[in-house]
């Protein structure tokens, strides 16, 4: 008797957007997500001991881990979602800056739930 083969369905990938920055590394966005992602980085952070700047700090990362797909830095391509953050982590206060900048726009342009 032969084994009926699972035949799954693929998942339609992404629509995303690539950002560049004045030193030509490559922030690639996803265009949008799913309600129930939106309403999780919409919520107020949890416990009364986060401060302010945590819990904005806690958000900017939601976001970045939420819609960053992949960024290539120096020809290098990341894709790991590990790395990803690790890098955005480790990234310069300008870099940070621009990163942050690049998704709040992305978010007011395509996702304006999400937007402050």
């Amino acid at each position: 008797m032969a084994k009926k083969k699972n035949k799954r369905k693929a998942k339609p990938k992404a629509v995303v957007i690539d950002y560049t920055d004045p030193e030509g590394n490559i922030l690639t966005l996803r265009q949008s997500l799913s309600n129930a992602t939106i309403a999780k980085i919409g919520e107020p952070p949890s416990g009364d001991a986060a401060s302010l700047e945590d819990a904005w700090r806690r958000r900017n990362e939601a976001m970045f881990e939420r819609l960053v797909v992949s960024w290539e830095i120096a020809g290098l391509p990341l894709d790991d979602q590990k790395m990803l953050l690790g890098r955005y982590r480790m990234a310069d206060a300008e870099t940070q800056s621009w990163v942050r900048q690049t998704i709040s726009e992305h978010v007011q342009r395509h996702i304006p739930r999400l937007a402050d």
